[in-house]
């Protein structure tokens, strides 16, 4: 049995942020998360895109601020349960609850804060006959490392952000790029479809719309795809194909534990710390609802902190929280490190 102060179900970046702010208050964090490592969508679907939103970062990968996270949490050495998926979860006589995983390993704690990001991802797939005998041989509904696709021909599918952001970026990488769509508008960012306009005068990028791919041809591994425009179909030689339709998000086995839902998200109290309406248990980031609700990494953040000053009440009943600012206080980690400013030095006055 793992035992913790805060169990946290799902270890992307509000997750890890947790880990941090808990740690301030001296409250110990474990995480579980059904991928095999931290970072969330961070880690698992583009490691390699820049995020632009993070306070202090006018730009940083993905993986980057995964890897930033983990650092800065490192000193309150949390425990991680990778791999494996929160399955049921069980109320003691004492008011802590056990969660335990698909593969059996039990977790106990006073406060359980989900931080599942949008659930647990399927791809949106394309209705192409016999595109399951390519998967991962050269069909992917996901790029993780554009490096992969060095020097190789690509055709990307979809007309939402991501097939613009990826198609603009593997221009750089991939000797061929070729973009499809169905419709002649996309649905992406304007400064996107603008640049997307330029690569195409530039020979850069195919742009080929309005038109769908129908059909996909090789013997083991994908070598071309059919596509239809103006009823006319053409073969395309390509390496691979990356049909990006988006992902179809998913709650999995939390649906299932009393929590009220709404639109596949679990509703919170936003007026004073997004508890659920099991006391004890929270929900921060993109997996919990309000009113004017922001799926934003940085309201993940705030979310994280002000859920940590209410579990600590929980924890500690009656004991008086003082907020101290870091720059004041400093760390001290789990891990006997010290962290402050230096002291300034008085000089007295004869």
């Amino acid at each position: 049995m793992i035992k913790t102060d805060i169990l946290i179900i799902g270890a992307g970046p509000t997750g890890l942020f947790t880990v941090f702010e808990a740690g301030l208050l001296k409250l110990k964090c474990h995480l579980i998360d059904a991928l095999p490592q931290p970072g969330g969508q961070c880690s698992e679907i583009y490691p390699k895109k820049p995020i632009y939103d993070i306070p202090g970062f006018p730009e940083i990968l993905a993986g980057d601020l995964t890897r930033n996270l983990l650092e800065q949490g490192k000193q309150f050495e949390p425990g991680f349960t990778l791999g494996e998926r929160a399955e049921t979860i069980e109320k003691q006589d004492d008011g802590s609850f056990i969660v335990t995983t698909n593969k059996g390993t039990q977790h106990q704690a006073p406060i359980v804060a989900i931080a599942g990001g949008l659930g647990s991802f399927e791809p949106r797939k394309p209705a192409i006959e016999g595109i399951a005998d390519y998967e991962d041989k050269g069909v992917e509904y996901i790029i993780k490392d554009p490096e992969f696709y060095r020097n190789k021909k690509v055709v990307i599918s979809g007309g939402g952000d991501s097939a613009l952001d990826w198609s603009i970026f593997l221009t750089d990488v991939a000797s061929e790029v070729t973009l499809i769509h169905r419709r002649n508008e996309f649905r992406g960012a304007l400064d996107s479809v603008e640049k997307v306009g330029e690569l195409t005068k530039l020979g850069k990028i195919n742009l080929i719309t309005p038109a769908e791919v129908k059909g996909l041809l090789g013997d083991g591994k994908i070598e071309a795809v059919t596509v239809v425009k103006d009823g006319e179909s053409t073969q395309i030689e390509t390496d691979h194909f990356i049909p990006l339709f988006g992902l179809s998000p998913k709650l999995g086995p939390i649906a299932n534990w009393g929590l009220e839902i709404e639109k596949n998200a679990i509703k919170v109290d936003n007026s004073l710390n997004y508890q659920t309406n099991i006391p004890g248990i929270f929900a921060i980031g993109d997996v919990n609802t309000y009113p004017e609700k922001l799926k934003l990494i940085l309201c993940g953040f705030h979310e994280a902190t002000l859920m940590c000053q209410a579990a600590y009440r929980i924890i500690n009943p009656g004991k008086r929280l003082v907020l101290k600012y870091t720059t004041v206080s400093g760390i001290d980690g789990f891990d006997g490190s010290r962290k402050e400013a230096p002291k300034a030095v008085v000089q007295a006055i004869n």
